[in-house]
């Protein structure tokens, strides 16, 4: 087996085969989800940090942030007002519930999901992947769409097609952004934002059906 047919396998394994077998045992794995991502984030970590290949200032540099700034937070505001004003409008008994009715686990949230959730997340779908496979996959838009797809496919443990389809919509806005910026703090910035909203406002329980992060 050669180098790029080794880096194909390793991909459908982690990205494709993990999720699945997820899925099929959510009931049983559920406790077990959070420390397998943090075994499997430092696992990409070393992985990263013993390649000499790899820019270890893109894990703590801003990279090109001027680039995706005003994009990234023009997306971010708009799609917060409309999500906040449909969501109001579909589903008004769960409109910001959370810092409503839980105003401490709120404020945990706040602090604990962006380094707990957002950041092994980014690391291993945003920094790994796109580093990783760079070789089989030499076309940006390729890996964007790509790190998208498994990004969602990751979320089906949650067995709703909500959180697979905003998954979806955030893995793409997520690997654009390391695309361009290059940058796992941006990108780790702009889905702690989304993140944060969507459990602020409401939309969060889709991606929390009994599962502990």
């Amino acid at each position: 087996m050669n180098a790029s047919q080794y880096r194909w396998c390793e991909l459908v394994f982690i990205f494709i085969v993990l999720p699945v077998v997820a899925y099929q045992f959510r009931s049983y794995l559920s406790n077990w989800l959070f420390p397998a991502l943090i075994i499997l984030t430092a696992v990409c970590t070393h992985l990263l940090l013993t390649d000499p290949h790899f820019k270890r200032f893109r894990l703590t540099s801003l990279g090109q942030f001027s680039l995706v700034k005003r994009r990234l937070f023009t997306t971010f505001f708009a799609g917060a007002m409309f999500s906040a004003m449909f969501y109001g409008l579909v589903s008004q008994g769960n409109w910001f519930r959370l810092p409503l009715d839980s105003p401490l686990d709120w404020l945990t949230l706040l602090i604990a999901y962006p380094v707990l959730s957002v950041l092994p997340q980014e690391l291993i779908f945003r920094s790994y992947f796109f580093h990783r496979y760079k070789r089989i996959l030499p076309s940006k838009n390729y890996r964007v769409i790509l790190s998208a797809l498994v990004f969602a496919l990751a979320h089906c443990v949650y067995d709703n097609w909500v959180a697979i389809a905003l998954s979806f919509i955030g893995g793409l806005l997520f690997a654009y952004t390391y695309a361009h910026s290059r940058s796992l703090a941006v990108c780790v910035l702009e889905h702690s934002l989304w993140g944060l909203w969507m459990f602020t406002v409401g939309i969060g329980h889709y991606l929390d059906s009994g599962v502990t992060f």
